[in-house]
């Protein structure tokens, strides 16, 4: 790829491909650094309103004892990080949390299950859940591990707007961080979801130790999928006492902007997802991701287990930037189940306290 072409002709609509090559990816990541915003940010305006962000919360539905052994994870049973083990939740709990989400601005409502993949018996309540979120006019998405082809036409049956299954890093470092899946197996939860008709969340986590090259093949796995997924949310490391990352390098901020700049690049048509690691990064950081292409968040008390920043001070900063939270256009919502839970809501905090952990 010709860079210096592409960043003097930003007037045509970047194309969609798949076939990105380890040398083109690596000439983006080592673009001078304001070339590399310049690049990104105009083929964000071809694509995305530059001042619009989708906003959504994600709740842990069932908590710790993972048999996974993720070493970034503070839910996995290989590690004590004295994280408290919750079953299930109840689906009304579940629903009384999403009406709270809808409340505070999120358009979209994720649930997340510590397992390596769902059994049968928990597949009927993780199908209401779905189907209580969709009622109350909230886009969906579960993140849960490994699919069947059975468990994904389940959901896609039930109404799932999207799942999450990240591919993590490189499939060169993969094996540093895991060892209990493999990364074929994630590539082939995938492809179940998109068959099953299911919008695909993937992306990733930088600063666990990774080189830039891993973070080039991160995102070239993601762009060379046959379909670039229609989220890619980028994790930065939290690091969590007890897990066997706990000690790593925290990964330089430009570098960090950089993963998100070259993300927009390569696939200029998927939403961008900041995530975990937001409470580390101050609001210039936050701003320069936005420029760099990121147009979309999580917002809520906690992602997962990990605390994010005060919803406040999300929509302080948005609104400072000139950035419009976007909104969802709803074919129905179901009125009257959203006014009975929020009755709920005030008897109940269904939210994981982060200050237990």
């Amino acid at each position: 790829m010709d860079t210096t072409n592409y960043l003097m002709d930003t007037t045509d609509q970047p194309s969609i491909r798949h076939d990105w090559t380890p040398e083109e990816v690596q000439q983006l990541f080592e673009l001078p650094f304001n070339d590399l915003l310049f690049l990104a940010q105009s083929v964000h305006r071809q694509n995305f309103d530059q001042n619009s962000i989708q906003i959504s919360t994600l709740l842990s539905i069932k908590t710790g004892a993972c048999p996974e052994d993720c070493q970034y994870c503070p839910q996995s049973a290989h590690y004590d990080t004295g994280l408290k083990v919750e079953k299930l939740m109840e689906v009304e709990k579940v629903l009384a949390a999403a009406v709270r989400a809808k409340d505070a601005g999120a358009t979209r409502f994720c649930m997340g299950a510590a397992w390596r993949s769902p059994k049968k018996k928990d597949m009927p309540y993780v199908v209401s859940m779905v189907q209580g979120v969709k009622a109350l006019g909230l886009e969906t998405c579960m993140t849960l591990g490994m699919l069947t082809v059975e468990q994904t036409e389940q959901l896609a049956e039930a109404g799932l707007d999207y799942y999450n299954h990240n591919l993590d890093t490189s499939p060169e470092y993969y094996r540093q961080i895991i060892s209990t899946r493999t990364y074929d197996d994630r590539l082939e939860t995938l492809e179940h979801v998109r068959d099953a008709g299911i919008k695909v969340c993937s992306g990733g986590i930088v600063g666990m130790g990774e080189t830039q090259k891993d973070r080039e093949g991160l995102l070239a796995q993601l762009a060379n999928l046959p379909h670039h997924p229609e989220s890619v949310p980028i994790n930065m490391l939290v690091r969590v006492e007890g897990t066997p990352l706990t000690e790593v390098e925290v990964i330089d901020s430009f570098d960090f902007i950089r993963t998100i700049a070259v993300a927009r690049i390569m696939m200029p048509q998927s939403y961008v997802r900041l995530s975990a690691g937001r409470e580390e990064m101050n609001e210039e950081m936050h701003a320069l991701a936005y420029f760099a292409g990121a147009n979309s968040i999580f917002c809520g008390e906690k992602l997962l287990t990990t605390a994010l920043p005060a919803t406040h001070k999300d929509f302080q900063l948005l609104d400072r930037l000139g950035i419009n939270k976007q909104t969802l256009e709803i074919e129905h919502s179901d009125g009257n189940l959203e006014e009975r839970l929020s009755g709920q809501i005030e008897k109940d905090k269904f939210f994981y306290d982060a200050a237990r952990l």
